[in-house]
């Protein structure tokens, strides 16, 4: 039976030996990574207000992974703090654009098809805030934070979109090599699973970067398994 975990509780703990990173799809051109293959990443889908659900995800080299819900920031951080992470990957916009309603980040997105809500309108201004906060606590203790948007990997991934339902993704994401996944799954935590996986990308150098340093950088995986492949 499918167990329902209380918030900033998770399932899926415990290492597993694992084969590796070996996904389907793959990208374009990659970057060059500063990091060390054998760190974790941890995946966050962030909730507008603390009062809404918040995906969490642990995500190792291997592709196991340790899934919770959560709805404070002290649960979101809890969670954090109690996994060996130097990465957090959140679906939130992490930075205000300079002038108007969207990023430079936010357009070149949308040049490519992947359609991005301005991040100052009603809720999204609200996400964008607890976001802005949360990011600053986490930079204090020495996390690096990354802004990534899982709509746009899935199509980058070729992975299903949300309007296919929570059983196409959740199979998807465990066809194309994810472990441990629980049954009991809902869309918060599909989406922290593949801010995870993306993060797993940055940290492999498999990515790209929409937007600047001066008004806020989006993270998409570019896995070099797609690269020469017709779009």
């Amino acid at each position: 039976m499918p167990v329902t975990p209380s918030p900033g509780r998770g399932w899926g703990n415990g290492r597993r030996p694992g084969q590796g990173l070996n996904p389907q799809k793959r990208g374009n051109v990659a970057q060059t990574s500063p990091h060390q293959v054998g760190e974790e990443v941890i995946g966050v889908d962030l909730a507008g207000s603390p009062r809404k659900i918040t995906g969490l995800c642990y995500l190792e080299q291997d592709l196991w992974v340790e899934v919770s819900r959560a709805y404070s920031d002290d649960e979101i951080l809890s969670f954090i703090k109690g996994h060996e992470t130097k990465v957090i990957a959140i679906d939130a916009p992490l930075s205000l654009p300079r002038s108007g309603g969207l990023r430079r980040c936010d357009e070149e997105l949308r040049r490519v098809g992947i359609r991005v809500l301005p991040p100052v309108l009603g809720g999204m201004k609200r996400l964008t805030e607890r976001a802005i906060r949360l990011r600053g606590i986490l930079e204090y203790m020495g996390y690096e934070v990354i802004e990534v948007f899982p709509t746009g990997a899935c199509k980058i991934l070729g992975l299903p979109s949300k309007r296919m339902g929570i059983d196409a993704l959740r199979d998807a994401l465990i066809a194309y090599g994810i472990r441990g996944m629980p049954d009991d799954v809902d869309q918060h935590v599909l989406d922290a699973v593949i801010c995870a996986l993306v993060g797993l990308y940055y940290l492999r150098g498999e990515y790209m970067v929409f937007g600047d340093k001066v008004e806020g950088m989006i993270v998409m995986p570019r896995p070099r398994s797609l690269e020469g492949r017709p779009s």
